[in-house]
């Protein structure tokens, strides 16, 4: 398999099991059980859960790992979160979320053969995945595995989004896109959040926003209305190019007749799970 195809099929795989991962941070589910083990619904409960597997960990390194969040928000909530509830507590209380939403959003199909056929080529993906510069990863790598195979699934996909979203840093370090000109840069692609729903989710203020934006014009990324550039435009393409390729080991490794059946199976539970009401349709970031 040579590089650009497997680009591309790392591209193609992450979107199709994307929402599979990411329903956990909008199912009901999430709230109430994290509530009742403490938390504050919302922001809390996500910064909490998705960080766990790294220890009580401070807001510099969860603004770090998550990137373009407003580190100011995360501070908001972490460390407290800690004095809430014990990371081990947090961990086993997402398993049992994974599980319900998954139920809930799969139905029948939860325990079917396309759902164990799929947890098994996700899990052998993961094999050639590295922890080394992938922090938010490897924290997670460092988590048992479960036994049924719906659960499976989800930590194999979640393993695969945590390694690709690692390396998406590393890629935008690389270009000098710290967070807040990243996610500026993304939605003007108009591909991701619109402004207000990106500023309101990242915790950035207009006048924060205004200013990463002025600083962008100044560097030929932005026009004066707020459009890419070409170089932008460039600027933007490179990344998602860059971030395909840090992202080709567990598919190389896979091999293009897995990878095919594995996209396969995750758009249709994907497909499934969202007309379900897994998440919004809105793309809410790596």
């Amino acid at each position: 398999m040579d590089s650009a195809y497997a680009a591309e099929l790392a591209a193609k795989c992450h979107r199709s099991l994307e929402a599979l991962h990411a329903m956990i941070y909008f199912a009901p589910e999430a709230n109430e059980k994290f509530v009742e083990l403490g938390l504050r619904p919302g922001r809390m409960t996500y910064f909490a859960s998705r960080s766990a597997p790294m220890g009580q960990v401070g807001p510099g390194t969860v603004a770090a790992t998550f990137y373009n969040f407003n580190p100011e928000l995360v501070a908001r909530h972490i460390p407290r979160a800690w004095t809430l509830a014990s990371p081990e507590q947090i961990i086993d209380t997402r398993w049992e979320v994974a599980d319900t939403a998954l139920r809930r959003l799969l139905g029948d199909a939860v325990d079917s053969a396309e759902v164990a056929e799929a947890a098994e080529l996700a899990r052998e993906a993961t094999t050639a995945c590295t922890p080394a510069g992938r922090p938010l990863y490897a924290g997670h790598a460092d988590l048992a595995w479960p036994s049924q195979p719906h659960l499976v699934l989800w930590h194999a996909i979640t393993l695969l989004r945590e390694y690709r979203g690692d390396g998406h840093i590393a890629v935008l370090v690389a270009n000098a896109l710290d967070g807040l000109p990243a996610l500026i840069t993304h939605t003007a692609t108009g591909k991701g959040f619109s402004e207000p729903a990106a500023k309101k989710t990242r915790g950035w203020s207009d006048e924060e926003w205004a200013a990463a934006a002025e600083s962008l014009c100044e560097d030929g990324i932005l026009d004066d209305s707020g459009d890419l550039t070409p170089a932008g435009i460039a600027l933007r393409e490179r990344v998602e190019a860059e971030t395909d390729q840090a992202d080709t080991a567990p598919y190389e490794h896979l091999g293009e007749e897995k990878c095919l059946r594995l996209r396969e199976i995750g758009k249709g539970l994907s497909k499934q799970a969202l007309a379900a009401g897994a998440m919004p349709r809105e793309n809410f970031g790596r």
